[in-house]
């Protein structure tokens, strides 16, 4: 720990905090539990980040990466290719929606959002239209780079860097799961497409769930709607399935609910079962066409990083959809999230909970009562962690999102272990 204060600067953390909160070193992690080095185990509530589907050194994943490191770790994926990124690719194809016909890869989830951004402003630009504008949803979280910064609306996160980000609107997200809601979000949308759809480039969501917008989730008709508005007004759609995709939301991605298809998908986190960085942006051969011809280098797309499509990281993704393959992970999800919202009903009765809601393996409890400076949250972290189950709440929003072999005697006791923390502080 005191190693690690001296020259560690850490994410989304109020370093000043770890004069009195503990930080806590991993030795090593097996299934849904992380260990310390004084051998206390931690139930990893929150899949370290929203990556780990499979459990910490699943034993399939890291022989693939293992064999994989033996053969080749790396190439630059310009004028080069490679065995693990072509059947990736091939594979991805064939599991996300059918006018989803390229891969282009990246490394992280911001990055990906960046690439979609800049792939469907550049479409336009070679269609001879100049559509510099982003459309997004409020409350909505797309990555802390600054385009998808940009088209984010978490206030935390951007306020500050307002200066710097690029032209974005936001329309109303749906206020709740309802559908009334949805097709009253649908009516603002359809009046801002109609009167600013010459310069808006492309209208991106978070399908279904918005994560770090403290889990609000909304109807699949609002995604129907907005596919149906987005194709009349000649306005892309990015769904960004950085979160939601690889079973989180009960089908393999959230766009299956409303069974659309949209311009663009970005993909990571799940990705890779939690075990290296690697993004996604899935587009159309529409969008592929715009940017093939003979050598032109306003009309080509210049865009890359040192590590797309390394093959250690296609190699933990292949292990990945292989699992997948091979059991039938979506069912035993549905199973496991019935089992959970049962589980859940009990927290309605406590008087600090203002809402509890649920989609697929992604199940959020709403605080209510509380201020911000409060930090209510760490609070319900720091219990958590003593009774041995990460939490890591979003102000106070708790959530769980574990992976995905969690047993049903683990989720008791992650649920119980909330259920206290969120009891307690109500009586104090």
């Amino acid at each position: 720990m005191k190693r690690d204060l001296e020259v560690i600067w850490h994410p989304c953390t109020q370093m000043k905090d770890h004069e009195t909160l503990p930080l806590i070193p991993v030795k090593s992690g097996k299934g849904i539990y992380l260990y310390d080095f004084d051998g206390k185990s931690y139930i990893d509530a929150v899949s370290s980040w929203w990556v780990n589907l499979f459990g910490h050194a699943n034993e399939k994943i890291n022989s693939r990466v293992k064999a994989q490191v033996d053969t080749l770790e790396h190439v630059l994926l310009a004028g080069f290719t490679h065995e693990p990124a072509v059947d990736l690719a091939h594979k991805l194809v064939a599991l996300t929606p059918k006018s989803l016909k390229k891969v282009f890869y990246v490394d992280n989830g911001s990055s990906a959002v960046e690439a979609a951004l800049k792939m469907s402003y550049h479409y336009h630009l070679n269609q001879g239209k100049s559509k510099s504008v982003f459309l997004s949803l409020t409350n909505s979280y797309h990555g802390e780079t600054i385009g998808a910064l940009s088209v984010g609306d978490v206030a935390l996160y951007k306020e500050t860097y307002a200066p710097l980000l690029i032209a974005n609107m936001q329309v109303p997200v749906p206020i709740n799961q309802s559908i009334a809601s949805a097709n009253e979000a649908l009516e603002v949308l359809e009046k801002v497409l109609e009167e600013k759809s010459d310069e808006i480039a492309a209208f991106i969501v978070e399908p279904l769930i918005q994560g770090a917008g403290g889990m609000h989730m909304y109807h699949p008709i609002y995604l129907e709607g907005a596919r149906v508005l987005t194709k009349k007004y000649d306005v892309h759609l990015i769904a960004d399935e950085i979160m939601t995709g690889f079973g989180r939301t009960g089908k393999m991605f959230a766009c299956e609910h409303a069974s659309i298809s949209p311009d663009f998908m970005t993909l990571s986190k799940g990705l890779t079962g939690g075990y290296l960085p690697l993004s996604v942006v899935m587009t159309t051969d529409d969008v592929y066409q715009a940017f093939y011809c003979d050598y032109n280098e306003h009309k080509a797309f210049l865009h890359s990083h040192s590590y797309t499509g390394n093959p250690l990281a296609c190699a933990a993704a292949l292990a990945t959809l292989e699992i997948f393959e091979e059991s039938d992970i979506l069912g035993e999800n549905r199973k496991k999230s019935v089992y959970i919202k049962k589980k859940l009903e009990k927290f309605i009765a406590l008087s600090n909970v203002k809402e509890v809601r649920q989609q697929g393996m992604v199940t959020a409890i709403e605080l209510q009562g509380y201020d911000a400076k409060e930090r209510i949250g760490l609070k319900i972290y720091e219990y958590a962690l003593s009774e041995g189950v990460l939490l890591r709440p979003l102000g106070s929003v708790i959530y769980f999102m574990p992976p995905y072999i969690i047993s049903y005697k683990e989720i008791d006791t992650m649920i119980e272990v909330a259920f206290e923390g969120i009891k307690s502080i109500a009586s104090m």
